[in-house]
């Protein structure tokens, strides 16, 4: 997830707005919990160890049931850190363009959610 930098309060506070910038290149999230993003970062991790523990199952000819298994926890904990963001996508970046945004930005980000939500739905 990347952020840009913002003089918050204290290590704890949340940012209340976001407004999730459209450079040229790239978009960035600027309403970003740092808690939030650090528990994100964690999970990710812990799920690159268990990404790379899946890849030796399968070197090591492991029990297929048990690799099936492992690759459940893998998704369930993908689907955890998607939520964590879609939650923050909600909170910060789609509330301030609904807010607001141009009629053309709310309709932007009505399609965007939507676009999300199917696709996170498949």
């Amino acid at each position: 997830m990347a952020t840009k930098k913002t003089n918050l309060p204290s290590k704890n506070a949340v940012v209340d707005s976001c407004a999730c910038e459209i450079g040229e290149s790239e978009r960035k999230a600027t309403g970003v919990d740092p808690e939030i993003k650090a528990s994100n970062l964690r999970r990710l991790r812990r799920l690159e160890g268990q990404i790379r523990g899946l890849q030796r199952m399968v070197e090591e000819d492991r029990y297929c049931a048990d690799i099936l298994t492992q690759v459940s926890s893998v998704q369930e904990a993908l689907r955890s850190v998607a939520r964590a963001l879609m939650r923050n996508h909600l909170s910060h970046c789609a509330t301030q363009a609904i807010r607001s945004g141009s009629v053309e930005e709310r309709q932007a980000m009505y399609d965007e959610l939507l676009e999300l939500i199917y696709k996170n739905a498949r």
